[in-house]
């Protein structure tokens, strides 16, 4: 049942990111998506060991490699959403708005609008 789960938070990550015109929303569904990636990590580690990763006679203990990557991409994953907040920021002081291709359009200029008439 974990599985579903973390894939349906991947793919609602990853369609926000795909689909939302709204860049806020798509660095919120960025964050989503990594949030699942992570969360399938920790499950498949703790798949392999049942006790914490103590010296103690006895037991299978869980591997706390993978744990501690994980815990050093939660840090880059919230890194990597400030910095793109900011980014986000400052395209909407320089721009007006958030929706990207409105963005686009005021980056591109409408010559590339009239190209494709003729």
């Amino acid at each position: 049942m974990a599985w579903y789960l973390i894939a349906a938070l991947f793919l609602v990550g990853f369609w926000g990111v795909v689909a939302e015109p709204n860049l806020v929303r798509k660095v919120i569904a960025l964050s989503i998506a990594n949030s699942a990636v992570t969360l399938l990590f920790v499950y498949l580690a703790a798949q392999h060991g049942s006790d914490p990763p103590i010296l103690t006679a006895g037991g299978t203990p869980v591997d706390p490699i993978p744990h501690a990557l994980m815990l050093t991409a939660i840090v880059v994953g919230v890194c990597v959403v400030a910095l793109a907040l900011v980014l986000v920021e400052r395209l909407y002081r320089r721009y007006g708005t958030l929706d990207l291709p409105e963005i686009e359009r005021r980056v591109w200029g409408s010559g590339a609008e009239e190209g494709d008439s003729q």
